[in-house]
């Protein structure tokens, strides 16, 4: 909306900020701000300073984009942003290769999406966007949907890398929580630049503001406003038009505001009460249908509401009041019978001119004051649209459907299917209690006896809400009764009800007290010739096996899971997104990355294609192990940071301290040593996990140890590994033990503690023989190297540390077989080819960790090379110390002469030959012809002898 109307007085400290931000974006400045949040209160001149930067910006060359949310439109999805991008060149849209993607936020065009997909799409748009320096304005945030908050959630945790400035104008007191938060996570990272607007000084507005008026008058007028812009220009308005100052001085704004509609005619208030309520929606087109005149008839008081500026018109035609304050009042103080009736006609002229289906919703809304199935139609199908990219305003309009619906037998089928919808949305959008808590309403509905298994499914889904709540021992409870109710459920629900209790057994219990449960499951599942539910339940089998370690049944159930899943085309994998989630992880926990990996991405094109994406964690977190298994990092990292967006969303701590704890391990070997990074996020997934003991919160607690050591605290190393492990260490993952004694052995390492090193790596190696893994495998022997380290025994740790980067790269573990290779590049080995093996160690692994942008092995790499080239230059050393004589006889042995034949050739005694051999190899340190020839070979090529 226009906004020259406002003076822009006493900002001048703000326009500096402003002007250095400006020249940070069109300069392309590094480490320039990407959000700018301008908070304060009503008319405090938020919307001003921003058009004067919008101004500001176009002089410099930047697009502008401009947007803003409405008090009364608070469910109409990313409303704010589609009104910003209503103004982006139609030549920039058409050539974003995404463009289909992005439709729900350009055009409010429903698509069957993920939502954080759409998240990803929209930064990519505007980086697309971006080839000159972009400015996007969205007002008013403090009345944004949830669906908007989500997206700029998202744009403020991972910052467009692109010449874009995203300005957010809110009331900062009446900011709902998640854009608080939001606003004050991005200020701690830095990628937010606050902005408070306070009141205007008295000199400021007496001098600026009020020329030509009486001084006393003038100060009454600012003590009455208390600074703010918006209510001194009313006051000075009504002032001008006779009213006295001192009742100004006493009068609300409100009614100051009001009482500017007192000379108006009927038909010209009824055009602003229309324009109240109508919003942003209101457009001269609209305006004719709904107040039953006609264009031309509307033309004159349209002027003349506009002369007396209060109505503006906008972007696109549209008409509004002046300012959010001014529409309030009216709004408020309209009829409410005439809201209703204007709200209808609304409604169906956006139906009758086919406006997108979530605008018709808002109007459907609010006209609806009884049960009216029409009405109820449009609602249900706007909520069906909106269920994937916002399902908060899926469950608002669910929840409007449900509130108007009769309490009568014949909707008691209706009742139930909305209902389970309803939990289902919630549930999406994070509000895990309510969810369950509706689930367990539909639970005990009366069965509709129909076939339908919404019973089942509701179980299912409570169970699965119970999970995200952490509420592991509940779930488990829930499901073992449907299993065992009386009449039992049907074959198809029985399979449903196990693979889930299969499912929550590793969080709340050990794998074999449900393990005849699911092979109970799975011989059901085959009686059907139910194919998706067989392969769930091998490969919840699979995932349980591996868990625990049983290693062999594991690889067997994962094999036999793998090969149906293989077999299965794509049109016939839309129920297995779970089962190729679980299997994935088993083959993950197995050591068979590349099948784990096909396995997730497969699931992961499911769960998006099918809205599945309370799975999308799962899916990518398995995938992000994998990446951090073969070294490589900087994607590992990507997917990590893509589950957090979603685990966020969905409001389950119990799922995000999985997350983060899994996005802490990526850091840990992504960031180079000294970051403070991974070990704030690992502390973060901790605090997540809150007291847990379960499964989850053990990892997080051994992440805080890893990061811990690597942060060099092996004190608190120890003491979060132990925390995690709980009593005899049973908490730690049976099949992941030797990695996480590691840690407590390289801790004792740190802290001189031999006997700790020795127990722990005793531990880690008998843990490792029973699990047969080659990174397992690998993990005891550099556990054991350094109990021989301990010992003194540098050669044989150093042919441990070869054999566990051997047995690394057996499975393609590429990480864990260059940290093996760096550990043991400095030390000697058994023969004397020993440095020049460790020389070559250390390249390899140098490789891997430059290959794979993983910054901790290349710090280790730059830690250990003095010492590697150390090793590399002992030959020299040793040799240097020898006389001419003594190099010469070295040389000649080197070359395979006998005693005798190097007498001949030097005109020697056979004696002195073999008195000077003697010196060699005290100086050298060698006790043999054979290791001599081998120290001579150690030389670095074309070096002679020289002292």
């Amino acid at each position: 909306m226009k906004t020259e109307q406002i003076p822009l007085i006493g900002r001048e400290a703000e326009l500096r900020r402003l002007d250095r931000l400006l020249a940070d974006l069109v300069g392309d400045t590094g480490g320039r701000t990407a959000v700018l949040d301008v908070s304060g209160e009503a008319g405090i001149g938020k919307s001003r300073l921003v058009h004067e930067l919008c101004l500001r910006a176009a002089r410099r060359g930047a697009a502008v984009l401009r947007g803003r949310a409405t008090e009364y439109e608070r469910h109409i999805p990313f409303q704010p942003f589609t009104d910003a991008f209503a103004d982006l060149d139609p030549e920039v849209v058409e050539s974003f290769p995404a463009a289909a993607e992005v439709a729900p936020v350009i055009s409010g065009t429903p698509r069957r999406a993920d939502r954080f997909g759409l998240h990803r799409a929209t930064a990519a748009l505007l980086t697309h966007a971006a080839a000159s320096p972009l400015v996007v304005v969205v007002d008013d945030m403090h009345w944004a949907d949830a669906a908007s908050l989500e997206l700029l959630d998202h744009l403020v945790r991972h910052p467009v890398r692109a010449r874009v400035l995203l300005v957010v104008a809110r009331r900062d007191r009446q900011s709902p929580a998640p854009l608080a938060a939001t606003l004050t996570r991005g200020a701690g990272t830095g990628a937010v630049r606050r902005m408070v607007l306070g009141p205007l000084g008295e000199r400021e507005c007496v001098e600026l503001v009020t020329p030509g008026l009486a001084r006393d008058a003038v100060v009454r007028l600012f003590a009455a406003s208390q600074g703010n812009p918006l209510y001194l220009l009313a006051l000075l308005q009504a002032h001008r038009e006779g009213a006295s100052v001192s009742r100004l001085s006493t009068t609300g704004l409100g009614a100051v505001l009001l009482d500017e509609l007192t000379p108006l005619t009927p038909a010209q208030r009824r055009l602003v009460d229309v324009a109240a309520v109508l919003g942003d929606h209101a457009t001269p087109a609209l305006l004719g249908p709904v107040t039953g005149r006609e264009q031309a008839d509307l033309a004159a008081d349209l002027a003349e509401l506009t002369r007396r500026d209060l109505l503006r018109t906008g972007q696109h035609g549209r008409i509004a009041l002046r300012h959010p304050v001014l529409r309030s009042l009216v709004h408020d103080g309209t009829d409410p019978w005439l809201r209703t009736e204007t709200h209808r006609l609304a409604a169906a002229e956006l139906a009758r001119v086919g406006a997108p289906l979530a605008e018709r919703a808002h109007h459907a809304e609010r006209s609806l004051s009884g049960w009216d199935p029409q009405t109820a139609a449009v609602l249900t199908e706007a909520a069906e649209q909106a269920a994937h990219t916002a399902p908060a305003s899926c469950a608002h309009w669910l929840e409007v459907v449900l509130r108007r619906l009769p309490h009568t037998p014949e909707h008691a089928a209706r009742r139930r299917e909305l209902t389970l919808r309803l939990a289902r949305a919630l549930g999406a959008c994070g509000q895990l209690d309510e969810s369950r808590d509706l689930l367990h309403q539909v639970i005990a509905m009366p069965d509709p006896g129909d076939g339908t298994g919404s019973r089942a499914s509701a179980v299912v889904l409570c169970a699965v809400m119970e999970r995200h709540l952490g509420r592991y021992s509940e779930a488990v409870a829930l499901l073992r009764r449907e299993l065992h109710s009386d009449p039992p459920p049907s074959p198809a629900d029985h399979v449903a009800l196990g693979i889930e209790l299969g499912s929550s057994a590793p969080h709340d219990t050990s794998y074999p007290t449900v393990r005849s449960e699911v092979a109970r499951t799975l011989e059901v599942a085959r009686s059907l010739g139910d194919e998706t539910g067989v392969a769930g339940a091998l490969a919840v089998a699979a995932l349980g096996e591996a868990y625990e370690g049983e290693t062999a049944a594991a690889d067997s159930l994962a094999r036999q899971a793998a090969a149906l899943v293989d077999s299965l085309p794509d049109g016939d994998l839309n129920g297995l997104c779970e089962p190729l989630a679980r299997l994935g992880w088993a083959e993950a926990f197995l050591d068979r990355f590349a099948d784990a990996e096909r396995h997730a991405d497969r699931g992961l094109a499911i769960a998006r294609r099918t809205g599945q994406l309370y799975l999308l964690p799962h899916l990518l977190l398995c995938k992000a192990h994998v990446r951090i298994q073969t070294c490589r990092l900087a994607s590992a990292v990507e997917l990590a940071d893509e589950a957090e967006d979603v685990a966020r969303g969905i409001g389950s701590d119990e799922l995000l301290a999985f997350v983060l704890a899994t996005k802490a391990n990526a850091l840990i070997d992504a960031c180079p040593p000294g970051d403070p990074l991974p070990l704030a996020t690992a502390e973060e997934a901790v605090a997540a996990a809150g007291v847990g003991v379960n499964w989850w919160a053990s990892i997080a607690w051994c992440m805080l140890g890893h990061a811990a050591l690597i942060a060099g605290d092996p004190a608190r190393a120890r003491d979060a590994v132990l925390r995690a492990g709980g009593p005899g260490l049973r908490r730690l993952q049976p099949s992941m033990r030797p990695l996480f004694l590691e840690i407590l052995v390289t801790a004792a390492v740190a802290d001189g503690d031999t006997e700790a090193v020795g127990e722990w790596a005793r531990r880690a190696r008998d843990e490792a023989e029973r699990l047969d893994l080659p990174v397992q495998r690998a993990s005891a022997m550099r556990s054991m190297a350094h109990v021989h380290l301990s010992l003194g025994d540098s050669r044989a740790a150093a042919d441990l540390f070869a054999q566990a980067a051997e047995e690394s790269a057996r499975c393609g573990a590429a990480f864990w077989e260059a940290y093996s290779l760096l550990l043991g590049a400095p030390l000697p080995a058994a023969d004397p080819d020993g440095p020049r093996r460790g020389q070559d160690a250390w390249r390899r692994a140098q490789r891997i960790a430059a290959a794979g942008d993983c910054w901790m092995l290349t710090g280790l790499a730059e830690l250990v090379r003095p010492a590697v080239a150390e090793a590399t230059d002992a030959p020299e050393r040793r040799l240097a110390e020898l006389t001419a004589r003594e190099r010469e006889i070295a040389d000649l042995v080197a070359e395979g002469l006998t005693s005798p034949a190097i007498a001949d050739r030097l005109c020697l005694s056979r004696r002195t030959v073999e008195t000077h051999i003697s010196r060699i190899y005290r100086k050298t340190g060698v006790s043999s012809r054979a290791a001599l020839v081998g120290l001579m070979a150690g030389r670095a090529p074309g070096r002679p002898f020289s002292g």
